[in-house]
C-alpha cells in the first residue's frame, strides 16, 4: 500500500480496494497520488493526455469517496477539477498540499473554526494548523433529497446559527439516500448525530463500483418491502443498529397523532419542516454536549481547585505530605500536582460515594449505562476479578450447580469456592499444534443441561459462564447460545466474562456478538407478537418444534457482563465495570447484588479510577467507533505486513481463522481475514452467524520455526533488547495484540523489531556447525511436532460428588477440607506415575495452573489422570502454580478419603455404579460438613479448629 503511482491501476478500481482493509487509508493514498503529481503540473503548460487521464481517474475516485465527508467534501472536488480545466496548475498544488496535510495531521479537527472554511480558505497554506483544544469539530449529516440550491441554502442557515465561540463546532454533510446514509455513517467517524427528513429514496445514485469491497457491511434493501415514505424511520432503526451512540431527528410533516410509538422512542426529538432552524441546531448541540459531560470526573475536578482544609484521613491529599517534605518531593514532580488535589476521602462536597450513590457517581453510572446498552451499571475500582465475585455472590447459593468453562480465569474457580457452588467444568475444543483450547462448543453445553434435565436436576442449574472473548481471540455467538440454552431452560443466568471485549461495543460487526446488545434483542424478541404468535402456532401444529425455541411465557433475560474496561478501552488499571440486564434484577437479585458490592469493594475507592472510568465512557460515546475501526485496521496491517514480507514470513506465521476454528463451526467458510494473493476477506458474514469467530485484534505469531519457545522469546528477544510487551505466550506461539492506544508508529516498530530478529535467526544457523545444525533443528521438532496432549477435565472424587448421573462436583468442600495438613501429603510425578500403576485414585487439593496456558488443570477435588500427568511433564514452562518441583502435587491422602467413607470409584464416569453404591446427597457434601463441624475445619475463615 505505497503511494506510487503504481497502486492506482485505471482498470482494476474493485481489485485495488480489496487491498485495502477499510476505506480511510484507500482514501488518504488517493490524495496522496494526486497530491505527488500536482508538482510535475506547476511546470507544465499542458500535461500529456496520459497524465491527463490519471488524475481525471483519482478526481473521479474522489468524487465518489468525498460524498461521504463534510470536509472537504464534495465541494473541494468540485473546485479542484475546476481548476484543472481552467489549468491553474499552482492553486491546484497549493490546495491539494493544504488539504493533504489537513487530511494526515487532522488539524481540521483541532482548529474546527479553519475547518468550516471553505476552499478559498484552504488555499491560503497553514489556515488549518492553528489547534485550539477547546474546540471539538463534528459532522452533521442531513439525509434528504435536494436540489443544489436548496442544499447551499440549508448549509448557509446552519452557518447563520453557529458561532466561532462555540466549543462544539460542526459541519453539515448532506446525502440524498437511505444508502449513501448508511455508507456515510460507516465510513465517516467524524458524524455525529443524524437528521432524517421524510420520504427519502432507497438507492444511491452515486458510482460505487471503486468502493464495492468496503460496502459488506451494507444491508440489501430488496427483503424491505417499503416505499419512500416509510424510509425515515427504517433508517433510523438501521443507523443505530451501526453506531448506537449518534443522535438521530425526524424531520417529517405527519402529524403526531400518526407517528407510532416506536419512532418516537427512535429519535431523540422530531421536528416539522416550518420549525426554526434554531431549535435543531440547540437540540444537535445538547445531544454532544449530554455524552460530552462526564458528572464524577467534572465533579473531581472542580473540588480539586476548591480550598480545603484536611482533617481527615490521608496526609497525601492536597500533596501536602509530599510537597513540604525534603526527602519525597520527587513523587510530587513525577506526578504533578492536580493528581494530589484530586486525592481525598471526602464523599461530599460535590463528590459522591461509590459503595451507595446518590450523586455524581450514581449519574456517570447512568450514563455507562447508556453507553454500554445495560439496565445498570456498577464501576469496580479493584479489577475484573472482583467484579466476577461480586455476581457469583449476588446470584449464587450455596449447592446451586454452575457450568462453566474450565479455561475461564482464575477468579471464576475461586469465586465459585467462595459461594459453595458445584461446578460442572464444560471443555473447551483442543487446538493441539499450538498448545492453546478454543472454546466451548455449544452442543456440549446443552449436553450437560440434558443429563440434568434426565436426572429431573434441571432446577439446580443457575448459571453459565463462558468468557468472551478468550485470551486468543475466540468469540462466541452469544445470540444462538443464548437462545438455544433458554429453549431448555428458561430461567438460566448467564455471566459473560468480557475482560478482554469492552471495546465491542461501539462496532457494529463486534456489537452483534456482545451480551448487552444480544440481551436487548432477545428481550425485545420474545415480548414481541410476532414471536408469541410463532410460538403458539407451532404448539398448535402438534409436533414438537415449539420445544426447540423459548417459551415466551417463561423465558426471563437475566445476562450479566463483566468488563476489564482498562484493559481495552481508556482507564487507569483495575477499572472494571458489571453490566447487568436481568429482567428479574429489581424483584429478585438487587438486595443481593449490593450486599455482594459492600463485600468486594473497598470503603476507600481509588477516585482517579473512577473518574478515568466516567472519562473513559465519554471517549467511547464520541469517538469509540473511530478508534475501535482503527484498532482493527492496524491488527489487519501488521497480519498483512507478515504474511507478504519474505523474511518474516520464513521464520513467522500470523494464525488464521482456519487454524483456529474446525469448519464444523465456520458455516461461512471464512478461513484467513488477509491472503497475500486475494487481499481482504469480508468477515461481516463469519461474524453474522458462524459459532465462532477470531477477533483480528488479537494477533498470533506462531514461531515454532524459529527453534526458541515462546517464553524465551518473549523475553530475550521481544522485552529485554527492544522493550516490546506482549500479551501471553505458549510453547511455540506469541500473542500480541492492538487496542485504541496502538498508533501505526508502533506497528511499523513492531514489524522493524520483528525483521532484526529473523536477522538475527538467519545469521545464526548460518553459522552453525552440523553438530549445532542438528540441536537446532531438534528444538524445531520439539517446538512444531512433539507437543503436548491437552487434556479434558477428568472427574471430581465421590466424596465430593453428590450424584453420579450428573457430573457437578463440590470444590468448596475439597478446598476447605484440604487445610488439614494430616490429610494432605505431597508426591511427585514419578510418585503419581507409580500410584496410578497401583489403581489409586490422587485427588488434588488445589488449583494447580501452569502458565500458560493459565487455567487450572487440576482443581481441588478433581481426580489426577495419565493424560494430565503426560501435559504436566510435556511443558517446558517455568511457573506452575501449587506446584513444587522439589516436594510435587500436594494431594489428598487415601485414608483421608476413607474418612469421609469412600474409596476409589472407577474413572469412567458414565458406568454408573448400582443403585446401593450409589452416593446420595447427604453422604457426600454431608460427610465433609460433619467433619467440619466436628472441630475439623472453620468454613468462615478457613482455619482449623483443632
Amino acid at each position: 500500500m505505497s503511494s506510487n503511482t503504481e497502486n492506482i491501476p485505471s482498470n482494476k478500481p474493485y481489485t485495488l480496494s480489496k487491498k485495502y482493509f477499510n476505506i480511510g487509508q484507500y482514501r488518504l493514498d488517493i490524495w496522496n497520488n494526486l497530491k505527488l503529481v500536482a508538482p510535475n503540473l506547476r511546470e507544465k503548460i499542458q500535461p500529456s493526455s496520459a497524465e491527463q487521464a490519471y488524475i481525471f481517474e483519482l478526481i473521479d475516485r474522489l468524487e465518489v469517496i468525498e460524498r461521504y465527508w463534510a470536509y472537504p467534501g464534495k465541494k473541494a472536488i468540485e473546485s479542484l477539477r475546476l481548476m484543472l480545466h481552467r489549468q491553474e496548475f499552482n492553486s491546484f498544488g497549493m490546495a491539494l498540499g493544504n488539504i493533504f496535510k489537513a487530511l494526515t495531521s487532522e488539524s481540521y479537527r483541532l482548529n474546527p473554526v479553519s475547518a468550516k472554511a471553505n476552499l478559498n480558505n484552504i488555499l491560503e497554506e497553514g489556515s488549518v494548523e492553528k489547534y485550539d483544544a477547546n474546540k471539538h469539530y463534528f459532522e452533521v449529516m442531513i439525509v434528504d433529497k435536494l436540489s443544489e440550491d436548496q442544499e447551499n441554502n440549508l448549509v448557509e442557515r446552519f452557518e447563520e446559527v453557529q458561532h466561532s465561540n462555540d466549543q462544539f463546532i460542526y459541519n453539515v454533510l448532506i446525502v440524498e439516500s437511505l444508502q449513501d446514509a448508511l455508507i456515510a455513517l460507516l465510513f465517516n467517524p467524524n458524524i455525529q448525530c443524524g437528521l432524517i427528513r421524510q420520504d427519502i429514496p432507497l438507492y444511491s445514485s452515486n458510482q460505487l463500483e471503486t468502493i464495492a469491497s468496503f460496502l459488506g457491511s451494507i444491508p440489501k434493501f430488496e427483503s424491505f418491502g417499503v416505499d419512500s415514505h416509510d424510509t425515515g424511520p427504517l433508517l433510523g432503526s438501521m443507523l443505530k443498529k451501526f453506531r448506537s451512540e449518534i443522535d438521530l431527528f425526524y424531520v417529517t410533516n405527519t402529524s403526531i397523532s400518526q407517528i407510532k410509538t416506536k419512532t418516537l422512542n427512535l429519535f431523540r426529538r422530531i421536528f416539522y419542516r416550518q420549525e426554526d432552524i434554531q431549535d435543531l441546531h440547540l437540540s444537535i448541540l445538547r445531544g454532544v454536549r449530554d455524552r460530552y459531560h462526564t458528572p464524577f470526573f467534572d465533579a473531581l475536578r472542580q473540588y480539586s481547585q476548591k480550598p480545603t482544609g484536611v482533617f481527615h484521613a490521608m496526609p497525601l491529599s492536597r500533596g501536602n505530605s509530599v510537597f513540604k517534605s525534603n526527602w519525597i518531593k520527587s513523587l510530587g514532580d513525577f506526578y504533578g500536582r492536580n493528581i494530589f488535589l484530586a486525592e481525598t476521602s471526602a464523599t461530599t462536597g460535590g463528590l459522591d460515594s461509590l459503595l451507595q450513590p446518590t450523586g455524581s457517581i450514581k449519574e456517570a453510572q447512568e450514563y455507562a449505562a447508556r453507553a454500554f446498552g445495560s439496565k445498570e451499571t456498577f464501576f469496580v475500582t479493584n479489577g475484573t476479578s472482583t467484579s466476577n465475585k461480586i455476581v457469583l455472590q449476588a446470584i449464587i447459593r450455596p449447592g446451586d450447580v454452575v457450568l462453566v468453562d474450565r479455561d475461564c480465569h482464575k477468579s471464576h474457580h475461586y469465586g465459585l469456592v467462595m459461594m459453595g457452588a458445584k461446578a460442572v467444568y464444560l471443555d473447551s475444543y483442543p487446538i493441539i499444534d499450538y498448545s492453546m483450547y478454543g472454546a466451548v462448543p455449544l452442543e456440549d453445553i446443552k449436553q450437560k443441561l440434558y443429563e440434568f434435565r434426565e436426572a429431573g436436576r434441571l432446577s439446580s442449574v443457575k448459571m453459565l459462564i463462558l468468557t468472551n472473548c478468550t485470551f486468543d481471540g475466540m468469540v462466541y455467538n452469544v445470540e444462538k447460545v443464548m437462545e438455544e440454552i433458554l429453549a431448555i431452560k428458561p430461567d438460566m443466568v448467564f455471566l459473560w466474562d468480557e475482560a478482554w471485549f469492552g471495546f465491542a461495543r461501539f462496532t457494529p460487526v463486534y456489537r452483534q456478538r456482545t451480551a448487552m446488545y444480544n440481551a436487548d434483542k432477545l428481550s425485545k424478541k420474545y415480548k414481541s407478537k410476532v414471536y408469541v404468535k410463532h410460538y403458539e402456532d407451532l404448539c398448535r401444529a402438534g409436533k414438537g418444534e415449539e420445544k426447540r425455541i423459548p417459551n415466551p411465557d417463561e423465558v426471563k433475560i437475566r445476562v450479566y457482563s463483566t468488563q476489564s474496561t482498562h484493559k481495552t478501552l481508556t482507564a487507569f488499571r483495575q477499572g472494571s465495570m458489571i453490566h447487568v440486564y436481568d429482567e428479574e434484577f429489581k424483584r429478585k437479585t438487587e438486595d443481593a447484588f449490593h450486599e455482594a458490592y459492600m463485600t468486594h469493594i473497598s470503603t476507600s475507592p481509588n477516585y482517579q479510577i473512577v473518574a478515568s472510568l466516567d472519562i473513559g465512557r465519554r471517549q467511547v460515546e464520541l469517538e469509540g467507533y473511530e478508534m475501535v475501526e482503527k484498532s482493527i485496521e492496524m491488527a489487519m496491517n501488521l497480519r498483512e505486513k507478515i504474511t507478504i514480507h519474505p523474511l518474516l514470513s520464513k521464520y513467522f506465521e500470523v494464525l488464521t481463522v482456519a487454524q483456529f476454528i474446525p469448519p464444523a463451526y465456520r458455516s461461512s467458510g471464512l478461513s484467513v481475514y488477509f491472503d497475500a494473493e486475494e487481499g481482504w476477506s469480508q468477515m461481516n458474514e463469519a461474524w453474522e452467524k458462524d459459532e465462532f469467530v477470531l477477533d483480528p485484534t488479537k494477533i498470533t505469531l506462531y514461531i515454532g520455526k524459529t527453534g526458541i519457545d515462546g517464553d524465551t522469546f518473549k523475553r530475550d528477544f521481544l522485552m529485554d533488547k527492544f522493550g516490546i510487551q506482549v500479551n501471553k505466550t505458549t510453547r511455540n506461539t506469541v500473542l500480541f495484540m492492538t487496542n485504541i492506544g496502538t498508533t501505526r508508529s508502533s506497528v511499523t516498530y513492531l514489524v522493524s523489531v520483528l525483521i532484526k530478529v529473523a536477522q538475527q535467526i538467519e545469521e545464526k544457523t548460518n553459522s552453525f556447525n552440523p553438530a549445532e545444525m542438528m540441536l537446532h533443528q531438534k528444538s524445531i521438532h520439539s517446538l512444531t511436532q512433539n507437543l503436548p496432549p491437552l487434556p479434558n477435565f477428568s472427574y471430581f472424587h465421590a466424596a465430593f460428588r453428590s450424584h453420579w448421573d450428573t457430573s457437578e462436583g463440590n470444590i468448596r468442600d475439597a478446598y476447605f477440607y484440604a487445610y488439614e495438613e494430616e490429610y494432605c501429603e505431597y508426591l511427585k510425578i514419578e510418585e503419581c506415575e507409580k500410584a496410578m500403576e497401583e489403581e489409586r485414585e490422587i485427588v488434588s487439593t488445589n488449583f494447580v495452573t501452569p502458565y500458560p496456558p493459565g487455567f487450572p488443570v487440576l482443581v481441588p477435588g478433581q481426580v489426577m489422570t495419565r493424560e494430565i500427568i503426560d501435559f504436566i511433564k510435556a511443558l517446558d514452562v517455568k511457573e506452575i502454580h501449587s506446584y513444587r518441583p522439589e516436594l510435587g502435587f500436594r494431594v489428598f491422602k487415601e485414608m483421608a478419603l476413607e474418612k469421609l467413607g469412600y474409596k476409589s470409584y472407577p474413572p469412567k464416569i458414565k458406568n454408573t455404579p448400582d443403585e446401593e453404591s450409589k452416593p446420595s446427597e447427604k453422604t457426600i457434601s454431608g460427610k465433609v460438613q460433619e467433619e467440619v463441624q466436628n472441630g475439623g475445619i472453620n468454613t468462615k475463615n478457613g482455619q482449623s479448629n483443632k
